[in-house]
Formats: structure tokens, sequence, C-alpha cells
């Protein structure tokens, strides 16, 4: 009955995940999760309480997953199938989970196939993961506090809610998702500490207006979001929010403000700086006052700080990634002044693009990898951030 998929990447790909489903509001969120798992790769069968079977009809996750929904344990003993020593399941996802099931597993109550699933992972140590969805006052119940704390630290991972109109809701699909792809990945990268830019900076010219230029910063986003899913301990350093659990973030608006925000978070010690961001060239002394509009205005513009020239002052050893964005050159001057780049700053790799033709505010790019061989990588951010990201584990490995 599963219908077709398209698929969006490999990152789930021969990895089975149970979908426990609890009777919160939030399971009408499921067929897309669902979905979703599925467009990564994912291989998904549905487990449901009764109280959730209230709530999305199994027809419907039948749909979404493309398998059989479990909605009893029967003679099959399909928990031991999936989440029994050496089962089938790379993951027990509990989304949405109620502070009723959370309470249950808890205290070790195993009475819906959900706390069944959960009670037999527990047993064969197969990952839990568990997003809950309530209303606030009940996330915030001194006793449910305690239930989520006892089972952290016994190793279940939480996706935290967002909270809003009074409510615990459910993450974002995306997260969710994201944070799947790390919890059952290979882990590659664990342990290693990266420090990314991404976006344009804007230099304020007065309280209102400002100069800034036309990066995205999609592929600062994809960088952190590919390290994160190899295991990293990912910094990411932008004009945004992303709000992911996991990945630290800090905002900076001026060339002056991402500088001395790196350097600073440096000072904590990383293996790796991937420096992505379109930062400003020039900077202005701003005025403190709206300028007037109707007449010609002169701005002076002044050198603003070079990023990498100060991080390489201060850590000459630290590993650093530049990017080299150029306009309107050949190949063969792309590359010289890629590799002029590198060596002047004492790069391991550089990742070189012509942006005239693409890739300033795209979802695709065509870019150079340069490190001690060139290779041109063309597709979309992510893959592109894949291909980079394999370069820093041949990078960290070496050191």
């Amino acid at each position: 009955m599963g219908t077709h998929i398209i698929r969006t990447s490999k990152s789930l790909d021969e990895k089975t995940i149970v979908l426990g489903i609890t009777g919160s509001i939030a399971a009408v969120r499921c067929v897309e999760l669902a979905r979703e798992l599925r467009r990564h790769g994912a291989d998904v069968h549905a487990v449901m309480s009764e109280a959730a079977r209230k709530i999305i009809h199994p027809e419907s996750m039948r749909y979404a997953t493309g398998n059989p929904v479990i909605t009893e344990i029967t003679g099959d003993v399909e928990h031991v199938d999936f989440c029994g020593i050496e089962g089938r399941a790379a993951l027990l996802l509990i989304a949405p989970c109620t502070a009723n099931t959370i309470g249950k597993i808890a205290h070790g109550i195993d009475d819906t196939p959900v706390t069944t699933f959960a009670a037999t992972a527990f047993g064969s140590g197969i990952p839990i993961m568990i997003v809950p969805a309530m209303h606030g006052s009940m996330y915030d119940h001194p006793i449910v506090i305690e239930n989520i704390g006892k089972l952290t630290e016994l190793g279940v991972e939480f996706v935290n809610p967002v909270t809003e109109e009074g409510a615990a809701k459910i993450a974002g699909n995306d997260e969710i998702v994201l944070r799947v792809e790390r919890a059952v990945g290979n882990n590659t990268l664990s342990g290693k500490k990266i420090i990314i830019t991404g976006g344009a900076t804007a230099e304020m010219i007065d309280p209102i207006r400002i100069l800034t230029n036309r990066a995205s910063g999609k592929t600062g986003v994809e960088l952190a979001f590919a390290a994160f899913r190899r295991g990293a301990d990912v910094t990411l350093v932008h004009r945004g929010c992303l709000g992911i659990q996991g990945i630290c973030e800090f905002y900076s608006e001026s060339a002056k403000d991402m500088t001395d925000t790196v350097i600073e978070e440096l000072e904590k010690g990383y293996d790796m700086l991937i420096s992505a961001a379109a930062i400003s060239d020039f900077t202005v002394t701003p005025s403190k006052n709206k300028i007037k509009s109707g007449k010609a205005v002169r701005l002076t513009l002044e050198p603003a700080p070079k990023l990498i020239r100060e991080v390489r002052i201060r850590y000459p050893e630290l590993n650093i990634i530049g990017f080299k964005a150029e306009t309107g050159v050949t190949k063969k001057e792309l590359l010289k002044r890629a590799h002029e780049s590198m060596e002047s700053s004492k790069l391991c790799m550089v990742v070189a693009n012509d942006v005239s033709s693409g890739g300033m505010g795209t979802e695709d790019n065509n870019v150079y990898l340069i490190d001690g061989s060139v290779k041109l990588v063309s597709g979309t951010k992510r893959e592109i951030a894949g291909e980079i990201m394999d370069k820093v584990e041949e990078i960290l490995r070496i050191e």
C-alpha cells in the first residue's frame, strides 16, 4: 500500500526505524514524519498505542510507512523481532511521546505496544529517542522533569519540544530527522570540535541601513548539519538562528563581530575552523542617526578585519578550510588564486568557485575542492557539504 517516495538522501539507507506513536494530538504529524524518514532511505515500522489509534487511523500510518502497522503484540513477538537482542531496529523513535508514556517507561511499566517495545529495547541495548509533546504545564510538572532526567541518565535521547501557545509542541520534522541521522550514523567525527562560519555579514551604515552581500548562509548551515550527523561537536557563527538542540550557535552581525566571536570561541579548543562565511571586505564608520534621504551620500569604505588572517596569527597550528569566491575568471585563474590563498594562510583546503555562474543564494553549486589535488563537486549544497566533510575526516584522521 506504500506510495512512491522521492529520495532526498541516502543517510538512512538500510536503517530500520521503529516509530512509536502515543496518544498526543501531535500524532497527526506522524504521517509526514514517517515519509520524511523514508525520503532519507529508512525502513519505517509504526507501533501504535490504543490512545494513538483514537487520534490517527492505523491505515494512515500504513500508507505513510509502506509497512503493516503494529497495534498489538501477537504470537509473532513483534517487539523481540525489532527491538530484541540482534533485533532489526537501528532505533526506537517514540514521537510524539506523552507524559503518561514517559512516566511508564521511566518506571518499567509495560502495558501498551509502545511501552513493550521500549522495555525490550532497554534490555537489548537498542537506542531509544523520545520526542515529547504535551501541554506546557504537564511538561513543567516536577515529576515529568524527574522522569525525563531519569531516562536521560539511562541513555535515552530526548528531542526537546517547541514551547509556544502554552504547549510543549512536538519538534519540527527536520530536527527530528537530523537527530535520527546522528543517532544511527557512523559517528566518524565523534569527539572532534568544529567551528563553522556561514552566510553574509553586515556593516552598519546608520541605525537602519547596512552594507551586505548576496550570500544566503545555506552552505554554512549544511556544513554544520553534515558535521553534526557524523557526531562532531559543532559551533556555527552566522547571522541566523537554527535553534537545533546540540548545535551551538553564535549570532554575529559584522565582520569584526564574527572575527572576535571566532577567536574567543577558539580559546576553548577546536580541531578545525571552516570559514564558509562571505565576510565583508569593507566596513564604514556608522552614523549615530538615520542619514536623511533625498541627497547623494558618500561612504568611505575601509578594510574590514580578515578573519583567517587574525585566527592564523593566534592559532598557527589550527586546521583551517577556507572558501574562495571569484567572478568572471577562468578555471586556471580561479585555481591559481585558490592555491595562493592556501599557501599564504597555510590552509589545509580551499573550496573555490566562480559565483558569477551561480552559488550565492541558490540551492545548487559547482565548486572545486583544492588540497593536494583538485576535485570538482557539483550538486545540492547538502551534497557538497557531505563531500567537504569527507575531506575533513581525512584531514583530522591524518592529524
